[in-house]
């Protein structure tokens, strides 16, 4: 059967899998800067045979096809390969040796995970039909992130369905994935509030209006739109991430502070919500202590809803294939991620890899200088995209996993 051959090419691989992986978390590129890492990217496809490479799609993303000549549904799996600007602290052997930039997130892993399918399914394309399309995708942690702008590129028109997955590096690895079905992250939003009110003495606090004390108590008031404003039943968080007035001064009121934070939802409805519940708090709070206010909102990336339908038949085929312990139900994950962008306009899902080294005293979350990843959850990604490579792509009649 087809699905064994990939497994068995993904395992012969393996090796390769891990130097591939190594030498890109050695030297990580910080979103929309990854020049080098497009090249590693380029000329191992080329290494593997692949003609139809597709380079800077929209803006930095690399798009391989491989085309089995016969007609068929067309799959695309997607990786990111971007870095953080975090200073790495694992001692790994081969750590990152760009000063302030780690693979902090497994993006490292995801591309030479993909790499390694797109290598195995090369000599056996005449036995597949349909096309698949390796989507390599630059600049997932940087708003507006790379997904929008190669979705928006027209390139992906012609897809049937697409996958993407994410190795959890705070859970041990196991072999296990992990699903959601509809809502599985949040759309993340940034929002920043100015206040102006008017300065002066610490001594004469009448004679001023103090943006310190109307910025804490509209800080206090945000919070009313999780607790009174928004049903109980729709996730949503709005966190204040800085809150700043005056220079320093004991004995000087300032004439402003400004606030900026976060909002995590799910719903577009409470997402819109939230936004205008932010705006009239800050108007009416301000308004109230003769002060003004000025709210900037941008909205991040949109929610990941993954069909059911698609998260379904990842779960189905994985417990078919690897048994009925292997797929657990992951809660919604109120981070955000810019694989929603491909959802929005294609039928898909995005998972989850258990992906964290035992070998570490405890797991470090993503984004740390300490995260590290056990190298096998590429093995177990790669092979969840080449189980719906014999579902969909097969070619002989009744072939199945």
């Amino acid at each position: 059967m087809l699905y064994e051959k990939i497994e068995a090419m993904l395992e012969s691989q393996f090796e390769e899998t891990v130097a591939n992986r190594r030498y890109l978390h050695q030297h990580p590129e910080l979103s929309f800067q990854e020049k080098n890492t497009k090249k590693f990217i380029k000329d191992k496809l080329l290494s593997y045979g692949y003609t139809s490479i597709k380079e800077e799609v929209g803006g930095g993303g690399i798009l391989a096809t491989l085309d089995s000549g016969e007609p068929g549904p067309v799959l695309g799996f997607r990786a990111d390969f971007d870095g953080l600007a975090v200073q790495e602290e694992t001692n790994l052997s081969f750590q990152s040796t760009q000063a302030g930039v780690m693979h902090a997130c497994g993006h490292d892993a995801h591309t030479a995970g993909l790499l390694s399918l797109a290598k195995a399914m090369m000599p056996l394309r005449k036995e597949m039909c349909g096309k698949i399309i390796f989507i390599f995708q630059h600049a997932e942690e940087e708003p507006p992130g790379g997904a929008k702008s190669i979705v928006e590129s027209g390139l992906l028109d012609e897809l049937d369905a697409v996958y993407g997955w994410h190795v959890q590096g705070d859970d041990p690895y196991n072999g296990k994935i992990y699903t959601h079905k509809g809502y599985a992250m949040a759309a993340a939003d940034a929002f920043s509030i100015k206040i102006q009110g008017k300065g002066g003495h610490g001594a004469s606090p009448h004679t001023s209006i103090d943006p310190a004390v109307i910025g804490a108590y509209l800080i206090q008031q945000l919070q009313t739109l999780v607790s009174r404003r928004k049903d109980p039943i729709d996730p949503a968080v709005l966190t204040v991430a800085t809150f700043k007035a005056g220079e320093g001064a004991h004995n000087v009121i300032s004439d402003q502070a400004t606030i900026s934070g976060t909002v995590r939802t799910l719903d577009p409805k409470v997402q819109d919500m939230m936004e205008q519940g932010i705006k009239d708090l800050t108007e009416h709070v301000c308004k109230a202590h003769q002060a003004t206010g000025e709210v900037v909102y941008e909205r991040g990336y949109p929610s990941v809803y993954n069909d059911p339908e698609e998260t379904a038949l990842v779960e189905q085929l994985f417990k078919e294939k690897f048994g009925q312990n292997m797929v657990s139900e992951l809660p919604v994950i109120m981070g955000g991620e810019d694989f929603a962008y491909y959802l929005k306009k294609k039928s898909g899902t995005f998972f989850f890899v258990s992906g964290g080294t035992l070998e570490q005293e405890e797991l470090f979350p993503h984004h740390h200088g300490k995260f590290s990843l056990d190298e096998r959850s590429m093995l177990t990604g790669a092979k969840a995209f080449a189980l719906l490579i014999n579902h969909y792509l097969v070619t002989k009649v009744g072939e199945s996993v």
